[in-house]
């Protein structure tokens, strides 16, 4: 025994091609709208990707973004120094210093890894686009280039008034709360021991018999 088939709509020879007119119909009608690039710049997306900037002082030479880049176009070099003890008899500690940060942006594939994966916020977007050169040896952005593109990135977005508090916020607000509250209770504890302390303007003690004071 066979199933039962739902019976087939009867479809009008030609309605199909009707409709694809009647879009190329309403297109063609349409006003076109062209923006005269260079003259007028394009109205971006708020998280276009253009350009990468470097924050160098957030840096730490982790190589993390240098290798989980697919395209092994980030380039870093540094070197380390030595720190002096802060403390007396306190150990030195080592510190790697940046010498080199470069991208060359003509391996670049704009993936996003690099600053994803970075763990102190040193590398951002910037929506900027308009860097082309005639010799691709000029793609390769060193620190300094990299730097000036910091200026570009545009400020992020304002949070959503019902968002959760950013965790770095929080903290730093219950660490000012625990500050406030214990130079309070320092305040209070001093201004008992005021209020219980003798008067020093009160009256003088007795004269000792025998003329010893």
């Amino acid at each position: 025994m066979t199933g039962s088939h739902p019976p087939s709509r009867s479809r009008i020879p030609g309605s199909g091609l009707a409709k694809g007119l009647a879009v190329t119909l309403r297109t063609m009608t349409k006003r076109a709208h062209t923006a005269q690039y260079p003259d007028v710049q394009p109205e971006l997306p708020p998280r276009s990707r253009g350009v990468i900037g470097l924050f160098e002082e957030n840096c730490t030479v982790c190589m993390l973004c240098a290798r989980e880049c697919p395209d092994w176009c980030i380039y870093i070099d540094s070197h380390k120094e030595t720190v002096p003890a802060v403390t007396p008899g306190g150990r030195e500690r080592s510190r790697n210093v940046l010498d080199r940060f470069a991208i060359d942006f003509s391996l670049c594939m704009y993936c996003g890894i690099c600053i994803e994966v970075c763990p102190f916020d040193a590398l951002f977007w910037s929506p900027e686009f308009e860097y082309a050169e005639t010799d691709i040896r000029d793609l390769t952005h060193e620190r300094d280039k990299l730097r000036e593109w910091m200026w570009t990135v545009p400020a992020p977005p304002a949070l959503d008034p019902a968002a959760e508090e950013p965790k770095e916020l929080a903290a730093a607000r219950k660490a000012a709360e625990k500050l406030a509250a214990a130079r309070a209770e320092a305040d209070r504890s001093e201004a008992e021991q005021a209020a219980g302390a003798p008067d020093a303007t009160g009256p003088a003690a007795p004269p000792v018999e025998g003329g010893q004071a």
